[in-house]
């Protein structure tokens, strides 16, 4: 129909505040495969480390390296990470990190995002690590003591905690999952732009 020249057609719709990834069309399935072969490294890691630890520190003075960086010693650890918490509730941590882990394998069928898929991967694995130590070591189930064993800059954690790989890989996750979200990237996929 005419309209005397002039243009029936719709005014543009504003800039939407998402716009699809790098790779949108990246099927969830190999972002979850992502997170998988991640948790899995990190995590078989954290056991070896361990393993080695327990076998090897025993009953031994702290091992300076690096000239006095790292301290490698054997502390078992009844509290949360890093060290923090009450003693006699390694049950709760013990039940909360089995939560997260059954969240993160739940979400992980909704992920799109490299970035998130590695920084939950990180978690998962630092869940798992510190859960099974946990459940298998003494004094007993959902009462074991955490084997932690890299003291920075001086022994038994004088200056910072003593901590494993399993905390490192929940710390390096966090701090990524936090810098995604403030830049904006999704775990779908898409990226938020701020409204100009």
């Amino acid at each position: 129909m005419d309209n005397g020249g002039v243009s029936s057609d719709p005014q543009p719709s504003p800039e939407p505040d998402t716009v699809p990834d790098e790779q949108p069309a990246t099927p969830p399935k190999r972002r979850a495969l992502l997170l998988a072969v991640i948790a899995i490294v990190v995590f078989a890691a954290d056991v070896v480390t361990k393993s080695v630890v327990v076998a090897t520190l025993e009953g031994h003075e702290p091992v300076r390296v690096l000239g006095g960086l790292v301290y490698l010693q054997l502390i078992r650890n009844p509290f949360a990470a890093f060290g923090m918490g009450v003693t006699g509730m390694t049950w709760v941590f013990a039940i909360v990190a089995f939560g997260v882990v059954i969240a993160l394998i739940w979400f992980a069928k909704r992920l799109r995002s490299p970035g998130w898929a590695i920084g939950l991967g990180l978690i998962l694995a630092g869940a798992l690590g510190n859960l099974v130590d946990r459940v298998f070591r003494a004094p007993g189930v959902l009462r074991g003591h955490v084997v932690d064993f890299v003291s920075l800059f001086a022994p038994n954690g004088d200056v910072w905690p003593v901590f494993n790989v399993a905390d490192s890989a929940i710390c390096v996750g966090g701090v990524l999952i936090v810098l995604l979200s403030l830049l904006g990237r999704e775990y779908d996929g898409t990226v938020k732009r701020a409204k100009r």
